[in-house]
């Protein structure tokens, strides 16, 4: 070798060196992650509308959103034939506009058995569909594991350790749920009400309507919660939020929180409702989680993730019902936002998913990886660790 490419490469080295460490010093500089499970499988078409798609209209005669510039309540524009649902105009349209919040359309698992359960264990330890049930940790604590105690300081704003944070590190846990729980009716009430047909000709009928009435009742409610888990409801969130984000400022930059309440089979509502009500309880929390950050912001993702999507046509009580793909939410002062990212596929009738649901082009396995490199700069062997036998799918978030 002569001086002269001797110089050359001692002059490219730091050069080389130095883009190494601005690919993996994230996780040494202050990277912040929070991931927020909303339990229930939210409706994603709801949330990010298709309005360039006249099926999606015809589909849903009762709670589709209307178009930009349709009048109070339209949905509001974004890109590429997408537009947001307007609950969230003053909190979270003015991040997509500032470039920091984007959507990931068609995402989600491989899994179709539409079950609350199956499918939220199924995500949160990482698994695909076709695993053969060696997981025992949740993807969120083999990351942590593999980052190690100098870089992942972890913890979950849940009433207990969740799946997703189980595993060979320890992860503290820091309940927001209050006691507080929706009344209904009492045993005493109802024997009143029955006391008020005694010797009627109605009291029979009465009688076994309260029956039939309780049973549907706690079926109902033991589905609902059942898809929630222990999730706090979105209007706690909106509460608690400013103290999880001084939590995730002061001591700790590895974040999960469960947002429960997004089963909406009966009277899901259009652009008011309860649907309507519970996007903007998020949406004000998350804004206002971005304000309590300060200058952490700057170096804070935050991934809003749900089971599966729902029905794409609604059903007959106004509702939707358990789906397939859904929608993800990218958000943080270092997502690269203002853009709907990802694999798309036009909607209408024949791209559906067995002819009733959004499909998966976009694998929230393989999304997480692609973020988990450009976060922690995790090259394809550590990854496999988090994922194994993942290729990740780089879609340039940050």
């Amino acid at each position: 070798m002569d001086r002269r490419r001797l110089l050359q490469l001692m002059a490219a080295a730091p050069l080389a060196l130095g883009g190494a460490r601005l690919y993996a010093a994230p996780a040494a500089s202050g990277n912040r992650l929070l991931v927020v499970f909303m339990r229930g499988a939210y409706d994603a078409a709801s949330l990010l509308v298709p309005t360039a798609s006249d099926f999606y209209y015809e589909s849903r005669p009762n709670i589709a959103i209307a178009r930009p510039g349709g009048g109070p309540g339209a949905a509001l524009p974004l890109a590429d034939g997408w537009a947001l649902h307007p609950a969230l105009a003053e909190s979270l349209l003015p991040f997509y506009e500032r470039r920091q919040l984007a959507f990931v359309p068609f995402a989600g698992t491989e899994d179709t058995s539409r079950s609350h359960f199956e499918t939220q264990n199924g995500i949160e330890l990482g698994r695909g569909a076709a695993a053969n049930g060696n997981y025992r940790s949740g993807f969120l604590n083999r990351l942590a594991t593999d980052l190690g105690a100098k870089h992942a300081k972890a913890a979950a704003f849940t009433s207990e350790v969740p799946q997703i944070f189980r595993g060979d590190t320890r992860v503290p846990n820091i309940d927001l749920i209050g006691a507080g729980r929706k009344s209904r009716l009492s045993a005493d009430d109802n024997r009143a009400i029955e006391s008020m047909y005694q010797n009627t000709d109605l009291h029979a009928s009465v009688a076994e309507g309260q029956r039939i009435m309780g049973a549907a009742r706690e079926e109902i409610e033991a589905e609902m919660l059942a898809a929630s888990g222990n999730a706090v409801s979105a209007d706690k969130l909106e509460q608690e939020v400013r103290r999880i984000a001084r939590f995730m400022v002061d001591g700790y930059n590895l974040g999960f929180v469960d947002v429960g309440g997004w089963d909406t089979h009966v009277g899901q509502g259009a652009a008011s409702g309860v649907l309507s009500n519970r996007l903007g309880q998020l949406g004000r929390a998350l804004a206002a989680y971005a304000e309590a950050m300060g200058p952490a912001w700057r170096q804070t993702t935050v991934v809003v993730i749900s089971e599966f999507g729902r029905t794409f046509r609604e059903n007959g009580n106004k509702g939707t019902d358990h789906g397939h793909g859904t929608v993800y939410w990218v958000m943080g002062g270092n997502v690269q936002g203002g853009r709907i990212a990802g694999r798309q596929v036009a909607v209408k009738r024949d791209t559906l998913f067995q002819d009733r649901d959004y499909p998966v082009l976009n694998e929230y396995r393989a999304v997480f990886a692609g973020l988990f490199s450009r976060l922690y700069g995790l090259d394809k062997a550590r990854l496999a660790r988090v994922f194994p036998g993942v290729s990740p799918v780089d879609l340039k978030l940050v």
